[in-house]
């Protein structure tokens, strides 16, 4: 776990960087739940009647004035955005990095498999995505309690492993992307992770495009669909799974026949 350790060592600043970004922000949007509690009623008929727009983001379907609804879209989108492009991000460098930097060809001196440098990087990337949404979990659930209101356990905990899922499906994706580059990827990841946040609007927005939730990572992580149903659409999970598979065996197929300079 030699290799595990030291991408959590080179990747420890970047993590409590991001971890401590999105935790502040979803600390500050349930701290401002009590002050708008009152006005919500007024802000949910309001967003009811602007048609496509609150339809993009599922605005129409809930009850922004209760904690879930609120939740859902403004703690949902920081961590759903943000945590997918930390993801991306950590992902789409950890094979690249090693040519970008010149620091391949001593790394595969070392009496040590291919396949066995993969495996720890990957469970690096998983670790450090495991680690942010922990604390921002926590963070979350601590911050509610400190207003006063209930936690509402189940939709908290559904929209945040949905959110996780999407996080790990972009890891496995951009990994594998990851292994056929020879210089930094980072444009790529951000830009796989902005597309597929912006195929779930445009998904939201016509029922014609209603096929694009099951390519989409954040078609099952739509914070509407959660808190109404009260769980994940596994239609949608599966294929995602399946992506994130595919992504992770394209890594190990293609690093493990690389030749790498």
């Amino acid at each position: 776990m030699t290799l595990v350790k030291h991408e959590w060592k080179q990747g420890r600043t970047a993590l409590a960087v991001w971890t401590a970004a999105i935790g502040f922000f979803i600390v500050i949007c349930v701290f401002m739940y009590p002050e708008m509690k009152s006005e919500m009623e007024g802000v949910t008929n309001l967003f009811a009647s602007m048609g496509s727009f609150t339809a993009a983001f599922g605005m129409d379907r809930l009850n922004f004035g209760a904690l879930t609804g609120f939740y859902a879209i403004e703690c949902g989108n920081i961590l759903g955005i943000g945590g997918a492009f930390f993801a991306s991000l950590t992902a789409i460098g950890m094979l690249a990095k090693e040519e970008k930097e010149r620091t391949a060809e001593f790394l595969l001196t070392h009496p040590v498999s291919r396949m066995r440098i993969l495996t720890e990087k990957l469970t690096a990337v998983f670790l450090q995505i495991t680690g942010l949404n922990a604390v921002a979990f926590l963070l979350a659930a601590g911050s509610i309690a400190l207003i006063g209101e209930t936690i509402p356990w189940k939709e908290v905990g559904l929209l945040h492993l949905a959110y996780y899922l999407v996080q790990l499906e972009l890891a496995g994706i951009c990994l594998g992307i990851s292994a056929f580059l020879r210089r930094s990827g980072l444009g790529i990841g951000l830009g796989l992770a902005t597309v597929m946040y912006f195929l779930n609007i445009i998904a939201n927005l016509s029922e014609k495009a209603e096929f694009l939730k099951y390519i989409t990572p954040f078609g099952y992580a739509e914070g509407a669909d959660i808190i109404t149903n009260g769980s994940l659409d596994m239609g949608m999970l599966l294929p995602g799974i399946l992506f994130c598979l595919i992504g992770i065996a394209a890594a190990y197929w293609k690093y493990c026949r690389k030749d790498i300079l």
